[in-house]
C-alpha cells in the first residue's frame, strides 16, 4: 500500500485528486499539503499539513513522519499566471521541483510530476503531436515544463529516482474554478452558462485545443504511477488525450442542452498567442500502448455531467461565479 505526499494540494488537480488517491489507497495514507492553512475544508478527510515545498528541510520531515514512499508533485503556477509574473513562475515551478527531486533521491520515493501540452512550441507538429518531438516553448509557463521534464529524466537516469507524469492538455473541472490557464475559458463558460446563459471567450473561434475531463485526468495520474516499469519506455511526460475542440463547439454542445446560451469573443492577446503555439491535438499512443491508457469522457459525455452538477450546485445556492 503506496504512502503518499501531495504538494499543491489545494490546486485545481490536487483538490480533486487528494480524495481520489485516499479512495485508492486510504485516507491516512495521503498527507495532503499546501501553502495555505485552510487545507482541512478543501481536503479534508485525511491528514494534512502546511508546507512551502521548496524548503527542503521542512519537506524531508514531512515525508519521514508520514513515511512516504511516493510523492505527487503538484504545485505551480499555470500558464497564464506564469506569464505575468514569470520570475516567480521559475522559482516556484523549477526551484521546489529540484527540492522535490533532491528529498526523494535522498529518502527513496517515486515522484509524479506532470507535464502539460504547454511544453510544445510552435515549431512542433500541432495536429497528433508526437510523443518525441521538437520542443521550442515561448511561454515561461512552457519553458518551466521543458526543463522540468529533462530534470526528471536526468534524476531517473542518474539516480535512479522512480519519476513519471504525463502531459496534460486543459483540464475541465465541474469542483475546481479556473485557475489562471489558457484552457480555462472551458471550464468558465460551463459555469457561466448554469449561471447567467451567456459567455464572453478570450480566445477567438477556430482555436483548437486538447482538453480532457477532470475524472480522466484523476485516472492518468494514478494509473502511470501504478504501471509495471517494465514495460515503460518514456517514464516520464507521457502525451495524455482525450478530446479537441474550438470554443464555438463547446459552445455548440452546451446549446444543444441549453438552447438560449449565447457566447461571443474578447480577445485576450497574451492566451490567443499562447493557446496558438500548443498542439491543436496530441499522439498519446505511446501511453496506451506502455501503460494502456484509454480515455472515458468525449465532449458530448463531459457536457452532460458537467451540466447536470453545476444546475444541481446552482439549485442548492451553492455556484460562485464571476
Amino acid at each position: 500500500m503506496r504512502r503518499i505526499l501531495i504538494t499543491g494540494a489545494a490546486g485545481q488537480i490536487g483538490s480533486e485528486l487528494t480524495p481520489a488517491l485516499r479512495a485508492a489507497f486510504g485516507a491516512d495514507n495521503v498527507l495532503a499539503t499546501d501553502l495555505r492553512a485552510d487545507l482541512d475544508k478543501s481536503c479534508g478527510g485525511g491528514p494534512t499539513a502546511v508546507l512551502d515545498c521548496g524548503d527542503g528541510q521542512a519537506l524531508a520531515a514531512l515525508v519521514e513522519r508520514h513515511r512516504a514512499d511516493t510523492i505527487y508533485h503538484l504545485a505551480a503556477l499555470l500558464s497564464a499566471v506564469a506569464e505575468r509574473r514569470p520570475q516567480d513562475a521559475w522559482r516556484v515551478n523549477m526551484g521546489c521541483l529540484v527540492t522535490v527531486l533532491e528529498v526523494a533521491r535522498q529518502k527513496g520515493c517515486a515522484v509524479f510530476h506532470p507535464s502539460s501540452i504547454g511544453a510544445f512550441g510552435p515549431t512542433t507538429p500541432r495536429d497528433r503531436t508526437p510523443q518525441d518531438t521538437i520542443q521550442r516553448p515561448t511561454s515561461m509557463y512552457g519553458v518551466t515544463k521543458v526543463a522540468g521534464e529533462l530534470l526528471c529524466d536526468y534524476y531517473h537516469l542518474r539516480y535512479g529516482v522512480d519519476v513519471r507524469g504525463v502531459r496534460f492538455p486543459g483540464i475541465i473541472s465541474n469542483v475546481a474554478p479556473p485557475g489562471g490557464g489558457t484552457t480555462d475559458y472551458a471550464v468558465d463558460i460551463y459555469y457561466q452558462a448554469v449561471a447567467h446563459g451567456r459567455y464572453t471567450c478570450y480566445l477567438k473561434p477556430g482555436t483548437f485545443l486538447d482538453m480532457m475531463y477532470m475524472p480522466d485526468a484523476l485516472r492518468a495520474a494514478i494509473e502511470v504511477m501504478e504501471a509495471d516499469p517494465k514495460r515503460l519506455v518514456h517514464r516520464n511526460a507521457f502525451n495524455v488525450a482525450a478530446m479537441s475542440f474550438a470554443p464555438e463547439d463547446i459552445a455548440a454542445a452546451i446549446r444543444k442542452r441549453l438552447p438560449d446560451f449565447t457566447m461571443d469573443h474578447t480577445v485576450d492577446p497574451v492566451r490567443q498567442a499562447i493557446a496558438d503555439s500548443w498542439p491543436r491535438s496530441m499522439d498519446d499512443s505511446a501511453a496506451r500502448v506502455e501503460w494502456g491508457w484509454k480515455p472515458r469522457f468525449d465532449l458530448e459525455a463531459m457536457t452532460d455531467d458537467m451540466l447536470r452538477v453545476l444546475t444541481e450546485r446552482k439549485r442548492r445556492g451553492e455556484l460562485r461565479v464571476g
